[in-house]
């Protein structure tokens, strides 16, 4: 039998639900996080299909904290919130902050007695252009904001990854944003094309070759002219077949040739909002971040800041917005 796991000033789970994996975080009221766990259980890996999955898994990995901290409250973000989630909280329009995700949200009421408010996600959509949508990075916003408001007056935010995200930042709000398939293509054509026959997976270069390769990849970019993006991918073939680059380097060259392009397509959407030394910010792993820094740099840009997982503070303002746990005392929780 469930003895639970107590942990005095308990006052939130605080879950993020992606795809691949779900983290659980056990904050006090004051936004600390007093433990954390993970587990591969995202939405397309649970332990059993339909809801009796996400069930299962939100007990394994919460289970004692919620026996040992009776009427503990819950809140979730990501892709748990998707129409392929546990149930699914529609997209806000932008602008949006905080608050209007917390008066958006949607609950869902587990077997273990216990309501998830889960949080919704966001969707950009001008007349004259196709839709954006965004779920599970508007909660790192909110953290980033909840520790930084002086960047939330106007700021741009990348968020990299498979699917890397540019938004804009006005007085608070997510106001636009782009997205960008830069990790997914990356892996479809290192793994799924012909360009992955010539990238050796047990040999590794060093360092600096590898920097320089991505160097090349990230110039490549900056010089090309409209829709020469293809044309450019298939010298990730050509340089290994005639020699001129060698096969270790070439996955290099890739990544430095696809962000290079995301970052030349994403510095010229956000152009007006970097403008007169306005924040750019990097949020997400350290070591693909280290990339768009780079790369960055490559293109005269040095960000504002570098940060890393920021969603737990965004799920704690979330709480605090939708009046889960009362604000900390002195503390200014509006963004």
């Amino acid at each position: 039998m469930e003895t639970g796991r107590k942990r005095d000033g308990a006052a939130l789970i605080a879950l993020d639900w992606g795809t691949s994996s779900l983290r659980g975080f056990l904050m006090d009221g004051a936004g600390m996080v007093l433990e954390q766990r993970a587990n591969a259980h995202g939405i397309q890996n649970l332990p059993q299909p339909g809801l009796p999955g996400f069930e299962q898994a939100f007990a394994e990995l919460c289970g004692d904290w919620l026996a040992g901290n009776p009427g503990i409250r819950v809140v979730a973000g990501g892709m748990v919130g998707s129409v392929q989630g546990w149930v699914e909280a529609p997209y806000v329009a932008c602008p949006a902050d905080t608050g209007t995700l917390a008066s958006h949200a949607i609950a869902v009421d587990s077997a273990a007695g216990v309501r998830i408010l889960i949080a919704p996600g966001v969707t950009y959509a001008p007349p004259d252009a196709p839709p954006d949508i965004l779920r599970g990075e508007e909660i790192q916003i909110a953290g980033v904001l909840a520790d930084r408001p002086d960047w939330a007056p106007e700021s741009c935010m990348v968020l990299p990854g498979t699917h890397s995200k540019w938004v804009q930042i006005q007085d608070g709000r997510m106001t636009r944003f782009a997205t960008y398939m830069t990790g997914e293509l990356f892996a479809v054509l290192t793994k799924h094309s012909i360009l992955g026959r010539l990238m050796p997976v047990d040999v590794e270069a060093d360092a600096d070759a590898r920097d320089a390769a991505f160097a090349d990849g990230v110039r490549a970019a900056q010089a090309s002219g409209p829709g020469d993006l293809t044309h450019q991918i298939f010298a990730a073939r050509t340089l290994g077949i005639t020699r001129r680059m060698a096969p270790e380097l070439l996955k290099d060259f890739l990544s430095g040739l696809l962000i290079g392009h995301e970052m030349v397509s994403g510095l010229t959407r956000m152009g007006a909002a970097l403008g007169s030394g306005r924040p750019l910010l990097l949020i997400g792993d350290g070591a693909l971040c280290r990339r768009y820094v780079q790369g960055l740099a490559l293109l005269g840009i040095e960000p504002t800041a570098r940060l890393e997982n920021t969603a737990p503070k965004g799920l704690f303002q979330f709480a605090i917005a939708a009046g889960l746990i009362a604000p900390p005392a002195g503390k200014d929780t509006h963004v």
